[in-house]
């Protein structure tokens, strides 16, 4: 299931939110321009940049660098490692996810509430990747965790707003329109029964998903978003919610 879009209305121009997207989607150039994820040329210069910024969990065991010294100190990665991607599909999913959920969040919380809402759960997310893989030498990246956290706002401030779905089965491809609380909440059951069957892994990123950031971004947003949000969200007759009312 692929969301597509939804039926809310946004009261307030996104432009945090787009603001997002451009900066996850110029970085994603520049580590296709030093021969990132999908090519093949200059593949030194795109270990070092991961090296560099990427969250690795058994650096912050150490604490110290476990490559070639670096002239920041370790925990700024829990903020970079946020704009970074592995590949085109990876940031494509991640991008998508935060077009169609993080306008609405933002339209309810503000522009200044929403990015450090956002931010606030991109580094508690990279923590808990950290702590359920204190050895792993395996760079983390993406924004998935904060998204994660985006989509737990969404799923308090509208879990009856219906989304607009590309559901995919074998050879039966179809759109439709499934609840929040339904499109959700599968992720995140997802991402809990993963989680869980990786305990006990070498390390959690079975697969190349760190899923224990998910699952530690969503729980902070769950969290922080009665901290954050807005003016109560009401529904229209139509059953659009309009933040206006």
């Amino acid at each position: 299931m692929i969301p597509i879009s939804d039926v809310n209305y946004r009261a307030r121009f996104p432009f945090v939110n787009l603001t997002l997207i451009a900066i996850n989607i110029l970085v994603y150039i520049y580590e296709a321009s030093l021969g990132g994820i999908n090519l093949t040329a200059n593949t030194a210069s795109i270990e070092a940049f991961f090296t560099r910024w990427a969250v690795i969990p058994v650096e912050y065991t150490l604490g110290r660098d476990i490559g070639a010294p670096s002239p920041h100190p370790i925990f700024i990665t829990l903020f970079t490692a946020m704009f970074m991607h592995a590949g085109l599909l990876h940031i494509g999913g991640n991008m998508l996810y935060l077009w169609v959920f993080g306008d609405n969040v933002e339209a309810n919380m503000g522009h200044v509430k929403y990015l450090i809402f956002y931010l606030a759960c991109g580094i508690i997310a990279g923590i808990t990747h950290i702590l359920f893989n204190r050895l792993s030498p395996i760079p983390s990246v993406g924004a998935s965790g904060a998204i994660a956290g985006v989509l737990a706002a969404y799923l308090v401030l509208f879990p009856r707003a219906n989304i607009r779905t590309l559901v995919i089965f074998f050879y039966f491809i179809t759109t439709t329109y499934i609840p929040a609380l339904i499109l959700i909440g599968i992720w995140i059951l997802l991402q809990v029964f993963q989680g869980i069957a990786d305990l006990g892994a070498p390390t959690a990123q079975t697969g190349g998903v760190a899923v224990w950031a998910h699952i530690g971004g969503f729980v902070a947003g769950l969290m922080l978003v009665f901290l954050f949000r807005g003016r109560e969200v009401k529904v229209t007759p139509r059953g659009y919610y309009d933040p206006r009312l």
